[in-house]
């Protein structure tokens, strides 16, 4: 789980890192940026997916070949595909965002997008059977904690304005907000795709 997810969200990150570089666009990502996302990352790994519970068909799958690659083929495919999905999403957000909002608005309306979608990459990987919808009731309370000082952290980021300035953002409208939320959490929608698709060809 772990292993998937951390493939999965570095995508993103790297291409909205790179692009702007490559292609002219005003930068979007500060190492600060950087910095913030791998303080949401780093205890998804080593406390968030630690603390799930085994999922209750485990037994039913058989062992491990112990000469198959750790982390290859189809088993690399699906993180790489979920990340690209965020990266679409954060890079259609950037487009939208660079024509409506001013460029420190832009930049924080982005990294809403991709904290978000960060938090969806931790959802959609917590199982890899069962849709998000049927694993928010299985219980992690290390997850909602995690979450929710993220979030916090995040509304610090974008409305205090010290910390804005700090993080070259402007403040959102509550609608701006809004609509960075549901793009980071669109990507929902590709990851259960992605899911019945690797359940119809299993690993």
């Amino acid at each position: 789980k772990s292993m998937s997810y951390i493939v999965a969200v570095h995508i993103p990150i790297a291409g909205i890192a790179l692009l702007p570089v490559l292609l002219g666009w005003p930068v979007m990502l500060f190492p600060l940026h950087i910095a913030f996302l791998e303080l949401v990352i780093d205890p998804a790994c080593s406390m968030v997916f630690e603390n799930e519970p085994a999922e209750g068909d485990v037994m039913q799958h058989p062992p491990r070949d112990a000469r198959a690659q750790l982390f290859a083929g189809r088993t690399l495919l699906w993180p790489l595909l979920q990340g690209a999905g965020v990266l679409l999403i954060a890079v259609v957000a950037f487009l939208w965002s660079r024509t409506h909002l001013s460029e420190p608005a832009t930049r924080a309306f982005v990294f809403v997008v991709l904290v978000v979608g960060n938090m969806a990459l931790i959802l959609s990987n917590r199982s890899s059977s069962q849709p998000v919808w049927a694993t928010l009731a299985t219980p992690n309370r290390t997850l909602w904690i995690v979450m929710a000082l993220a979030l916090t952290m995040l509304a610090l980021a974008v409305y205090v304005p010290w910390l804005a300035k700090l993080f070259s953002f402007a403040a959102l409208t509550p609608a701006s907000a809004a609509v960075a939320v549901l793009a980071g959490l669109s990507g929902l929608v590709w990851f259960e795709i992605l899911r019945r698709m690797q359940m119809l060809r299993p690993l």
